[in-house]
């Protein structure tokens, strides 16, 4: 909570769904921007695009994880259950049905999402076709974390994909995938998570340099994972990015890919 002498102005957001837009039903999304006594303003309002629940390797329903989401002031996020082509098509209807009860009743965009996970490289383009024609609202792939052994070739593969939206835990990313990641307006993730956040610091300077977009997430696979305005300040902080580009990637770059993303039929 601020402190006192703290004040807090509201901000809402009118989110309509008719064609061209992401759901079909309105929403009304409120955040606070916190003026802090040394007068500098802080946006307190919470995205989190890759996250993980009892349909892969969460503890949580996909509900539950909504409303604990809800409860810690969360603007929007995704659930992005691990997939392989066996999973696509049942995790993505689960799924669905939970974030659409959610965004009728609780005023948080809770988005259907996917992580193609240790999916052979060749076959990320067209799983990432298929999730999107599935109904899934965000494709994300899970990237060359350091920590896992993931196929070389998969980031290369994801920022070529038109159907792709965020390259999760790049790891080592080289300059080639960080420039086609910017032609190709494919967000790249600041990871929360242990173990995959090891590159951050590397994937913040090839930002800088390249120009592509950067998005931090939580990777939550527990309640204790999900993301605090402090927190995420520290994260991007740690990972080296000045005071202008972090404030960008906690608002200003999700804002930009929810406005960006469409479900299958509604253009």
């Amino acid at each position: 909570m601020p402190s006192s002498g703290t004040s807090i102005l509201l901000k809402a957001d009118f989110f309509c769904g008719g064609a061209g837009f992401l759901f079909a039903c309105p929403i009304f999304l409120t955040s606070a921007i916190v003026i802090y006594p040394n007068g500098v303003a802080r946006q307190e309002a919470i995205y989190d695009f890759h996250t993980h629940t009892s349909l892969s390797d969460g503890t949580l329903s996909p509900i539950e994880l909504i409303r604990r989401a809800a409860e810690k002031g969360y603007r929007a996020i995704a659930l992005t259950d691990h997939v392989g082509p066996g999973s696509l098509e049942r995790v993505i209807r689960e799924t669905a049905e939970d974030c659409r009860l959610a965004r009728r009743h609780w005023g948080i965009l809770a988005i259907p999402g996917v992580e193609l996970t240790h999916v052979p490289a060749q076959a990320i383009r067209d799983l990432a076709r298929q999730a999107k024609e599935m109904g899934a609202g965000l494709v994300v792939v899970h990237g060359e974390t350091v920590v896992e052994p993931v196929e070389e070739g998969t980031n290369l593969a994801a920022v070529q994909s038109p159907d792709v939206d965020i390259l999760a835990h790049p790891g080592p990313l080289t300059p080639e995938e960080a420039r086609l990641a910017a032609a190709n307006r494919i967000y790249v993730e600041i990871s929360a998570r242990k173990g995959h956040c090891l590159t951050n610091g590397h994937v913040a300077q090839l930002a800088l340099v390249s120009g592509f977009r950067l998005l931090l997430n939580s990777d939550a696979h527990d309640v204790p994972d999900l993301l605090t305005p402090d927190f995420a300040m520290a994260v991007l902080k740690g990972s080296g990015l000045p005071d202008a580009e972090a404030h960008e990637v906690l608002d200003a770059n999700p804002q930009a890919l929810i406005k960006a993303l469409s479900l299958p039929g509604l253009r």
